[in-house]
């Protein structure tokens, strides 16, 4: 399926030019990407064994994974297997994200060439109107091959799936609706990672013109800042509304240790969603917020000396707690765009940024041409749910790729955009 001319880690290292400040720096994103251009290549070989098998899975594991084809690597069952899931997981879209990543990093058109293979499985998602996940699904695939390559047809998908997250927004509370399920918990729940979703709908605003994309996404901004945050400005996860009144109802922290605790990854969600808004906006309210939440988290007693957090904040057997890389990775790669809208604290996010990926780096990655060919370990997706805990996953990955990126270019250019 894959040409196969990947550039080797050795070469790799050699011909691709990582412009930094720092040699030390420069060393250890050149030995990051080196490594994921070993790891995603296991990725996609054990990807594709996973679909190749698909037609011999029990029905249980069918029922447990949902419908559709398997799509894109998502993390590893307790029995070691790895997760591969269907384009209607919200976890798709991260797996072709990575691939465009190694791409833009590297310039070899064989990474092109994968990316837009798994890009490609996610565009029945632009149609489904079932879930606020659009942005996480076709916004990481397909908007970043679109930014690289200029495709119109990714730019066709990318403007249906806007519009169809449209279809989810409720006026009178001026949000989106997150989930459809468990309706016997919540009428309208809204959760804090919807903040994501939100970067979609500001491209398709200025692709299109069209305002309703930007009202949307700007209402469930402020509606967000003004209902998911405490007096400290830790994040609630889930809001329940009144669609009728507008009304909150319930304030809960559903993936936390309890609905009063500050999940880790929730906390990551608001200061990445806020700096971006900001970005989208110029609205001052929403870089306060995140400069908020920023400090909430580096300043709070329970995050350990090397910024990789446990899965929440107020978990009750810390140190003895599992930790949250995918936490610490959205965190870096939001921090390295805060600095450079918060002047007064630009260095203190980006040394923060840069503590956050050099631990990473050097005492988080998966073993080399193993673990299924993820890039970190030690995420957590959810302790109360009991699943994926102390595991890899494919967002942690995501953003630690993004986060990579980031640094680079603020370092080599000043800018990110």
């Amino acid at each position: 399926m894959y040409r196969s001319f990947f550039l080797i880690p050795s070469v790799l290292c050699m011909l691709v030019a990582c412009k930094s400040s720092d040699a030390g720096t420069e060393e250890y994103i050149r030995k990051d990407f080196a490594f994921a251009s070993v790891q995603l290549k296991v990725a996609m070989e054990e990807t594709e064994r996973a679909i190749a098998n698909e037609s011999s899975e029990s029905v249980a594991n069918r029922q447990r994974r949902g419908h559709g084809p398997l799509v894109s690597p998502r993390s590893v069952e307790e029995d070691g297997s790895l997760i591969v899931v269907p384009s209607r997981d919200w976890t798709s879209g991260f797996f072709p994200g990575e691939l465009w990543y190694m791409y833009e990093y590297t310039g070899d058109p064989a990474w092109e060439e994968a990316a837009r293979t798994y890009t490609a499985r996610i565009e029945p998602e632009k149609s489904n109107g079932t879930t606020h996940d659009m942005g996480f699904k076709v916004y990481c695939s397909f908007g970043n091959g679109y930014r690289l390559t200029q495709d119109p047809a990714y730019r066709d998908v990318l403007l249906e799936s806007a519009y169809t997250l449209t279809t989810r927004y409720k006026p009178t509370a001026g949000i989106i609706r997150s989930w459809d399920h468990s309706t016997s918990k919540w009428d309208c729940p809204v959760i804090i990672d919807n903040m994501m979703n939100l970067e979609l709908l500001f491209w398709a605003f200025r692709e299109s013109g069209d305002s309703l994309f930007y009202e949307v996404a700007v209402n469930h901004a402020e509606t967000t800042l003004k209902n998911h945050f405490r007096e400290d400005h830790s994040s609630y996860h889930v809001i329940d509304y009144d669609t009728i009144t507008g009304a909150v109802t319930k304030k809960h922290t559903h993936q936390g240790y309890a609905h009063e605790s500050a999940w880790s990854r929730g906390q990551a969600w608001a200061l990445y969603g806020y700096t971006m808004c900001y970005r989208e906006t110029g609205k001052a309210s929403f870089l306060e917020q995140a400069r908020q939440v920023a400090n909430y988290i580096f300043t709070h007693p329970h995050l350990p000396a090397d910024l990789i957090p446990y899965w929440d904040y107020d978990a009750p057997n810390i140190p003895d707690e599992p930790r949250d890389v995918s936490a610490a990775t959205v965190t870096a790669s939001g921090l390295y765009e805060l600095s450079l809208y918060d002047a007064e604290q630009a260095e203190l996010h980006k040394k923060h940024a840069d503590t956050i990926l050099k631990n990473l780096s050097d005492h988080y990655l998966a073993q080399e041409g193993g673990d299924h060919g993820f890039l970190l370990l030690h995420s957590t997706g959810s302790v109360p749910g009991e699943f994926e805990v102390d595991k890899p996953l494919s967002y942690a990955d995501y953003y630690f790729l993004e986060a990579l990126l980031r640094k680079q270019k603020l370092e080599s250019t000043g800018k990110l955009f």
